[in-house]
């Protein structure tokens, strides 16, 4: 898509009100930090871990992180900034140069030893930034990184936290379904076979009134999506946020499932911002549960989406720092939950493809 034209169609369709101002000027702010945090090498650096329970372990600490640098780069795309033009032209460009540099032989792109999660984000990045840009070189490497995550995708029709194994998750899985997705939008290779079976993947992890086993599925809710297809497998509102993401971005857009699983979106919001958002100062079960969960209600759209937007914008405001960062105390650190932030913020722009309904 040509970024002119993108542009105008946003300016011409997207409403913009006192509240998505407001929050589009933090998003500046945000960028701003991003920008001067860069490192001269194009990355952004976070801690690599894996999160355990409700903690994170970290491995390689403040190192060059590919997931944070992908979606710093996306947070730039998001704001209209893309190669060759805007004022964070160069950032996007530098960002684009690390991720390349960290593509294996056999397409998975990893550095510092992060994984499946990282190898997505950076996946999605690149295809947006192909869809916005004349770069050419990024179509080689892309097609490799998806070859990758079609070939990672195991029996079930997910994926896990590394390439070709036999597990797999639902959070693992939407990372992956939104690159695909992304990917194909530009006229990448992806099997509908892969697509298919992550779908039927996502409707087996579904809670629905006649599971088997209801009283031992962890008080999930009708509507839930659980972390596995397993009735002993939890549920969660960024969960649920993503199975809903994943159906959206395999073209479901109405069906039970949607419709149930965003009517528990709704009953968990409040409880679920107000225990990870400020008082948990940024925890990364926040950052990625809104970061699915914005992308589902926009879909959706009506007064659920305008009523969404006015408590993750208020509770995001009231957690931004006077450097223009956002918090994150458990996780990868300040440039994730200030990247994951800004992205959120500026759905509403529909400059990215996808996150445009």
């Amino acid at each position: 898509m040509i970024l002119a034209t993108c542009l105008l169609l946003c300016q011409t369709t997207s409403q913009v009100t006192p509240l998505t101002t407001a929050g589009f000027e933090a998003a500046d702010r945000g960028l701003k930090y991003l920008a001067a945090s860069q490192h001269a090498e194009g990355y952004w650096a976070g801690d690599v871990g894996y999160k355990l329970e409700e903690g994170y372990r970290v491995w390689n600490e403040n190192a060059g992180h590919v997931g944070v640098t992908a979606l710093a780069g996306m947070a730039f795309l998001a704001g209209g900034h893309v190669p060759g033009r805007g004022p964070y032209a160069a950032n996007v460009d530098r960002a684009i140069d690390y991720i390349l540099k960290q593509a294996q032989t056999d397409g998975y792109i990893t550095g510092n030893e992060t994984r499946l999660y990282s190898h997505a984000f950076a996946t999605l990045f690149l295809a947006e930034a192909y869809g916005m840009s004349q770069r050419e070189d990024l179509r080689p490497t892309l097609q490799k990184a998806v070859d990758l995550i079609v070939a990672s995708q195991n029996e079930q029709g997910g994926w896990r936290y590394q390439p070709h194994v036999a597990d797999a998750d639902m959070s693992v899985a939407a990372c992956q379904v939104l690159a695909l997705r992304a990917a194909r939008n530009i006229g990448i290779q992806v099997p509908i076979s892969t697509i298919d079976a992550a779908v039927e993947y996502v409707r087996k992890s579904a809670v629905r009134d006649n599971d088997p086993n209801w009283s031992r599925s962890q008080d999930a809710q009708t509507g839930e999506f659980r972390y596995q297809p397993d009735f002993q497998s939890r549920a969660s509102f960024p969960l649920t946020a993503a199975g809903i993401t994943i159906l959206h971005g395999a073209g479901v857009y109405a069906d039970a499932d949607i419709e149930k699983g965003m009517a528990r979106l709704k009953a968990r919001l409040p409880s679920f911002t107000k225990t990870f958002g400020k008082n948990a100062q940024g925890h990364y079960y926040f950052y990625y549960g809104h970061y699915y969960a914005v992308q589902a209600f926009h879909i959706v759209g009506g007064q659920d989406y305008k009523d969404y937007l006015q408590l993750i914008q208020g509770e995001l405001l009231s957690m931004q720092k006077a450097d223009g960062s956002w918090p994150n105390r458990t996780g990868p650190g300040t440039n994730y939950g200030t990247a994951t932030a800004c992205l959120i913020l500026q759905i509403p722009k529909e400059y990215l493809p996808i996150f445009q309904r």
